[in-house]
């Protein structure tokens, strides 16, 4: 009975934070897809997600020429 909105939890969260990741890297990193990628496997343990995407909040801004 909990199994499809269990599933679909965990779907929306590695969207979330693949999202997160992608649009945090195009203007902290140099390499936005990069960062997406290794938002996307960073999901397979949340805590770890999660950090990362802290690390890419306080991280300065590139200058991208």
């Amino acid at each position: 009975m909990f199994a499809p909105m269990i599933a679909l939890g965990i779907i929306a969260f590695i969207t979330a934070v693949t999202w997160a990741s992608y649009t945090l890297g195009k203007t902290k990193t140099e390499n936005a897809r990069a960062a997406g990628i290794i938002g996307f496997m960073l999901c397979a343990i949340p805590p770890f997600a999660l950090v990362y995407l802290v690390v890419l909040l306080v991280k300065p801004e590139v200058d991208v020429v």
